[in-house]
């Protein structure tokens, strides 16, 4: 191991002399500095010491002029300062500014040896600790790292079972194919056209593709029924939004989509289902959805019509501002680009194709 490297600043060449010979004798390696300048060309010239020893009375540049100056280019190089009797109280400032102890003039040999270990096991201490904090936050940050990737792939897992439920449902209502893709993928739409962060996205996204996750619940001879529906069966069909609610809450990841599961019904006027909530009672999700499911059915063909134009679309929605819809919402949509809701579409429908002819070549 290398002997530590000290640096003994005095104007007293004999005093240098004996304080180094002292020192090599510990086997420390020492140089020598005549001044606080001269200490300072020796600083800067790139050479690295362990610990300093500076006399406090010196010309041109004194002891507590050659601290100030080290202290903040060198901070991990301890100072110790060598000082006479009557010189005690400058001393005493000395440390107050950051020099680590201080030795009386005349020392022993061995007050000078203790010293100069106390400030070399400090110097390491110190940089132990400094080493040990750099490695424990560089640890700290891949552990955190490790952490997220998992838990986006947790989350991700957990998204890939949301979509399979999505499948089955579409599977148990042929009527509805394709419907929570699509509304799913209008509803993010006029999120992001609304400024709502990333992590607000994705639990409305979570909520409009479950939003009729329910109808699992529905039995098949109301769910599929291919007449009207009679008003006991209407409201067993409406009991989906709370049936939808009970199986998302309990799931920790989906408690906020719940909430806009149990309330895609709701009316901004407070006259929907299940709960008859009103203006900001609604889940601003289920507000977005609102708009994204009007628009999704309109523009679907249905059993008992055609699809309808975009334009019908705007129109219908536009003269139920406030009434079923939340105005600021409906704002927000009238103002986007027409051409978003074909291209969405196109891509979903894309999807499903794709999806479908996969699934059938698998099989055959």
């Amino acid at each position: 191991m290398p002997a530590d490297r000290i640096l003994v600043v005095d104007d007293e060449e004999p005093i240098r002399e004996i304080v180094c010979s002292m020192l090599a004798a510990a086997n420390y390696q020492c140089s020598q500095a005549s001044s606080g300048l001269t200490a300072l060309a020796a600083l800067d010239s790139g050479e690295e010491f362990e610990l300093m020893l500076s006399d406090l009375m010196m010309a041109d540049l004194d002891g507590i002029g050659l601290l100030e100056k080290t202290k903040e280019r060198f901070p991990d190089m301890p100072v110790v300062m060598v000082t006479a009797v009557h010189d005690i109280s400058v001393a005493l400032a000395a440390i107050r500014n950051g020099a680590y102890d201080y030795l009386l003039k005349p020392f022993e040999r061995e007050q000078l040896l203790a010293t100069v270990r106390r400030a070399l096991e400090n110097r390491r201490l110190k940089l132990e600790n400094r080493a040990y904090q750099t490695n424990l936050e560089s640890l700290v940050a891949a552990r955190t790292d490790q952490l997220r990737k998992a838990m986006s792939t947790l989350e991700r897992s957990y998204d890939i079972t949301l979509e399979a439920l999505g499948d089955a449902l579409d599977l148990k209502d042929a009527e509805t194919e394709g419907h929570s893709k699509r509304v799913t993928a209008f509803t993010i739409a006029i999120a992001r056209a609304m400024g709502l962060s990333a992590d607000q996205i994705r639990v409305i996204a979570r909520g409009a593709f479950l939003h009729d996750i329910g109808k699992m619940a529905i039995p098949d001879a109301i769910l599929r029924k291919p007449g009207a529906l009679n008003p006991d069966e209407v409201n067993v069909m409406r009991e989906h939004c709370y049936r939808g609610y009970q199986m998302l809450k309990k799931i920790p990841f989906l408690t906020e989509a719940a909430e806009i599961v149990y309330s895609h019904q709701e009316r901004y006027d407070g006259t929907g289902y299940p709960r008859g909530l009103k203006g900001d009672e609604i889940p601003l999700g289920a507000r977005l959805f609102s708009v994204a499911d009007t628009l999704d059915a309109i523009t679907s063909d249905r059993p008992y019509r055609p699809a309808q134009s975009l334009s019908a679309a705007r129109d219908e929605i536009e003269r139920w501002a406030g009434r079923q819809f939340d105005p600021e919402v409906v704002k927000t949509f009238l103002a986007m680009p027409e051409n978003i809701w074909g291209d969405l579409r196109k891509e979903i429908d894309a999807q499903i194709y794709r999806f479908a002819y996969s699934a059938a070549k698998a099989s055959s």
